[in-house]
């Protein structure tokens, strides 16, 4: 289990672009972690994602896919947690179910394969059990860069 202590020290994210909470799973032997986002009405893109029904952006939950994914590699102590990093894909993602305020995300990662520099991790998101969203996506990960 990773604490939000253990998340900052990992992640660059801070509010209000951190989306994970925290870990609950995590297996270095097989790459794959389990991760929860609270969603609270008072999350900052309620307000204008829409005001009268509000309903978490699609982006923001591929997001919250992606951290997770860096969690499980950084955290599983895979690369440096300094190792530099982009987003480099998304593949077949599909949007299974609106998530409101009260809703908590359970994100589950698992790598799927990495190949160099390309880490591609297979990622879903369930509420109360329900799929969410699903979706393979791709990291770029190198290592830091000295810029002294």
């Amino acid at each position: 289990m990773l604490t939000i202590e253990n998340i900052l020290r990992l992640l660059p994210h801070r509010f209000p672009m951190l989306l994970i909470d925290r870990v609950l799973e995590i297996d270095p032997k097989t790459v794959s972690l389990v991760a929860i986002k609270n969603v609270t009405h008072n999350e900052p893109f309620f307000t204008g994602h829409f005001p009268d029904r509000p309903v978490m952006p699609g982006v923001l939950m591929v997001e919250a896919m992606a951290q997770a994914a860096l969690l499980c590699i950084f955290g599983g102590k895979l690369v440096d947690p300094e190792s530099d990093f982009l987003f480099a894909g998304i593949e077949k993602a599909k949007f299974r179910r609106a998530v409101v305020p009260g809703d908590q995300l359970r994100i589950e990662v698992k790598l799927i394969r990495r190949r160099g520099p390309l880490w591609k991790v297979g990622c879903r998101v369930l509420v109360d059990g329900e799929m969410a969203v699903d979706a393979v996506l791709t990291a770029h990960i190198t290592a830091p860069q000295n810029l002294s």
